[in-house]
């Protein structure tokens, strides 16, 4: 462990160089104790143990673990911190609490309507996110323009009621060997209210200091009893409105600001889940839930001039692409204890359906063709995406005389089904170039999709001596469309007195290409040129020199010491390496004829009118190494100040230094990332983010400020103009400096069961730095929203009521 930490120490410099002053948000831990070395005023809605402290069930199958005394990293975030941020979504209230956690500003097309997260600045598929512990699935939606999430397909956490979340519980450690693909990162799970007395309710009405992107979001939670005590039922439902925000500048073509591309989208969402247990005896138990979610999205596409087709749009028109999703998930199974052992049997199926259309729109080669044209077009295309899951696992502790504490033994097997689905549009959707700003798929790019994986693990737990924990975790997986992999897991915490303790893991990881990166086809259209996706087997991507995709292979090193020097003070500070072989992005960027040779043999028509150094085409392949290291800090305090109340302190850092060890090349010899991809790898995430503030309470009234510090970050910015316009070698690096936002957040108990608060994100309107002249797209696109840094919208205002009843 010292020689890790020692390693690791170097980045050091390079961080306080980068990050000045610290400034942070809510903080992202919600941790009780025995005793009263940390005591938080912000306690877990009903998850509190009998003794006081945050039982966890991530990263450990310890069934007395807790979030202080974790051998791993974690985070805890309750209910009434995720009210506390004034946001809607679930996603959004994360990103102002978890300083490892990002996301992209904005993204362009059908994925700028799902809501992905993050850690420690890899994408969306290196975390994995669980429900209840049991893997949730993916949306079908991939992200597929340019940016450091493009070729995510992420799961769209908003499709669970913010209603519905007793606590969130973030490891940040891998975790490969202990919840299989895409725990390389970390782990997100989400935790769901199981109360048999409650009925909470919630409204939030907000929007932005411009006067636009008015929100609005309803939800209700509500529990009872299921026959004397022997079980539960829990239900939640939310409803959500998001209208448009508007950004851009003005249209250089017309000198007006006609062209609402750089903005929020309209969205229109309603979720219902619910969550239950049954005690069919005294050593059985019956549980379930289920979700369903139905999002309508409409976002703005870059504005057409009135010569594209006057017949039809004489003043020009602003197409908008639109999202029908429909997302479900239930699981059942049985658990409880049989000879002294604890048994779990469960099964999960989950999906996507995603229906892409557009409308304000028109096909000038179908109206050329026959006179006519739709000017709504539904569907362009759709996806399909589901999951089947079947796990049991068994486990149980062994007295052993030489060891401080009992021996978990944990031993268990998976079966997951994975289907995904692409399915064609309209004939109009895909006759000729397709329709202004996006072209819909042919049949020739339809495809059904299945794999099976199977999996088996085990797990050894316990304490050598007094206040010493050692756990080894092992797992083996085959794919039948990728092969087979073992990972393993070494992890250990020493204590050396209740007021310091040192902890550190060690462990390989695995991500296996998912069905959309291998079998993913579309084109979005602009203005001037085009962009498109290539399934990487298909003959139009091996033009482009693409090979067979292998998966992803991880090493992770974490070390780590938790002080806790005072009563009610915790402190942790915890220092990683992430290690990624073989990682797939998009790669094997060609354009100009190249490019538009490779789509027309994909079975893409491109419109008239075209920049060919404008049109792009490219593929899924393993891109290259990459190498991440950082540091996670976090800090908290309560402060008693007699009559004049209480302040709980709070402080949570991240620091994170990604840098990429090897490119690879494609078949035709040439380098599968340029300059830009290998920003949205290494400069898109900030290097720092850090999270500052506290809460103060006295009698009804409370009063939260926090600051969030977001280091800054170099965009590779295309140029428009000169005589690079278009190239894709050739590159602007933009520094955007450090920046900051302040939330406030004033409440207010009326009564036990009434609660009103008024608060702010972003109380002073921070925005991002304007990108020079020649690199802003039609002089429209002034901020670079692939960023992951603070955003563009500027401040958000906000009312909430909250009532409880238990």
């Amino acid at each position: 462990m010292a020689l890790l930490m020692t390693g690791l120490a170097g980045i050091l410099p390079e961080f306080s160089a980068a990050a000045p002053s610290p400034a942070t948000t809510e903080t992202p831990a919600t941790r009780t104790t025995k005793t009263s070395v940390l005591k938080t005023a912000r306690k877990p809605v009903e998850v509190a143990s009998k003794e006081d402290e945050q039982v966890i069930v991530t990263g450990t199958r310890d069934p007395h673990q807790t979030a202080q005394k974790s051998i791993s990293p974690i985070v805890v975030i309750s209910a009434k911190q995720l009210q506390q941020t004034g946001q809607a979504d679930l996603r959004d209230a994360l990103i102002q609490m978890a300083p490892s956690m990002t996301r992209s500003n904005m993204n362009i097309g059908n994925s700028n309507m799902t809501d992905a997260i993050q850690l420690r600045g890899l994408t969306p598929n290196q975390t994995l996110v669980l429900v209840n512990g049991k893997r949730r699935h993916t949306t079908s939606v991939m992200t597929d323009y340019t940016g450091p999430q493009q070729g995510s397909i992420p799961v769209d956490i908003d499709m669970i009621p913010v209603s519905a979340v007793d606590h969130i519980e973030i490891l940040q450690d891998g975790a490969a060997a202990q919840y299989g693909s895409d725990a390389i990162a970390g782990v997100v799970n989400i935790i769901l209210k199981h109360s048999a007395h409650a009925l909470t309710a919630q409204a939030i009405n907000g929007g932005y200091y411009a006067g636009d992107g008015f929100t609005s979001g309803e939800s209700f939670n509500w529990g009872t009893d299921l026959g004397k005590g022997r079980g539960f039922f829990d239900l939640s439902a939310e409803y959500k409105y998001m209208d448009h925000t508007d950004r851009g500048g003005r249209d250089n073509r017309t000198g007006d600001y006609d062209n609402h591309i750089m903005g929020n989208p309209r969205q229109m969402r309603e979720t219902i889940s619910y969550n239950m247990g049954y005690h069919i005896t005294d050593n059985i138990q019956a549980y379930s839930f289920a979700s369903f979610g139905h999002v309508n999205g409409e976002s703005y596409q870059n504005y057409r001039l009135p010569t594209v087709l006057p017949e039809v749009y004489p003043n020009g028109f602003s197409p908008q692409i639109t999202l029908a999703q429909n997302d479900y998930s239930f699981t059942g199974g049985f658990k409880g204890k049989f000879v002294g052992w604890d048994w779990d049997v469960s099964t999960t199926y989950g999906g996507n359906v995603a229906d892409v259309g557009m409308f304000d729109t028109v096909n000038p080669d179908l109206y050329k063709a026959t006179g006519h044209t739709p000017t709504r077009f539904y569907p362009m295309m759709t996806f399909n995406d589901t999951q089947w899951t079947t796990d049991a696992g068994i486990r149980r502790g062994f007295d052993v005389p030489l060891l401080a504490g009992p021996l978990n033994f944990a031993l268990g097997a998976q079966y997951r089904y994975d289907t995904y689905q692409v399915g064609a549009g309209e004939p109009a959707s895909y006759y000729g170039g397709g329709p202004s700003a996006d072209d819909g798929l042919s049949p020739m790019s339809a495809s059904k999709n299945f794999r099976d994986v199977t999996a088996g693990y085990m797990d050894l737990s316990t304490q050598l001596m007094k206040g010493w924990q050692l756990d080894l975790a092992g797992r083996v997986e085959h794919y039948t469309d990728v092969g087979n992999t073992e990972t393993g897991k070494a992890s250990m915490r020493y204590d050396i007195n209740p007021m310091f303790g040192l902890r550190g893991t060690i462990s390989n990881g695995f991500r296996a290409p998912t069905l959309a990166e291998e079998h993913y086809s579309n084109m979005g259209v602009s203005p001037t040129g085009a962009s498109g996706i290539l399934p990487v087997s298909s003959a139009a991507a091996r033009l482009l020199g693409s090979r067979p995709l292998r998966p992803e292979r991880s090493m992770n090193y974490s070390a780590g010491i938790v002080i806790n020097p005072l009563p009610r003070m915790h402190i942790s500070v915890d220092v990683y390496q992430i290690s990624l072989r073989n990682r797939i992005t998009l790669g094997g960027v060609y354009n100009g004829q190249t490019a538009i040779d490779a789509l027309e043999a994909g079975g893409f028509g491109l419109p008239g009118g075209l920049i060919p150094e404008d049109v792009t085409a490219q593929y899924f392949a393993n891109t290259a190494n990459t190498r991440t290291r950082g540091m996670d800090i976090s800090a908290n305090y309560e402060t008693p100040f007699g009559r004049f109340g209480t302040v709980n302190w709070d402080v949570a850092i991240n620091l994170n230094d990604p840098v990429i060890t090897r490119t690879a090349t494609d078949g035709n010899g040439n380098s599968l990332l340029n300059a830009l991809y290998r920003g949205f790898l290494t400069s898109y995430t900030p290097h720092s983010k850090e999270i500052i503030g506290g809460t103060w309470r006295k009698g009804k009234w409370s009063v939260a400020i926090h600051e969030i510090h977001y280091g800054n970050v170099v965009s590779q910015q295309q140029y428009v103009t000169g005589p690079y316009a278009y190239s894709n070698t050739v590159y602007l690096p933009f520094n955007n400096g450090a920046n900051q936002q302040t939330n406030i957040l004033v409440g207010y108990q009326v009564s036990p069961q009434w609660r009103l608060s008024l608060g702010a994100n972003n109380l002073f309107n921070a925005k991002q730095p304007i990108v020079p002249k020649n690199t802003n797209y039609l002089g429209v696109q002034r901020y670079n929203f692939d960023v992951q840094q603070i955003g563009f919208n500027g401040g958000y205002y906000f009312f909430q009521i909250n009532y409880s009843m238990k």
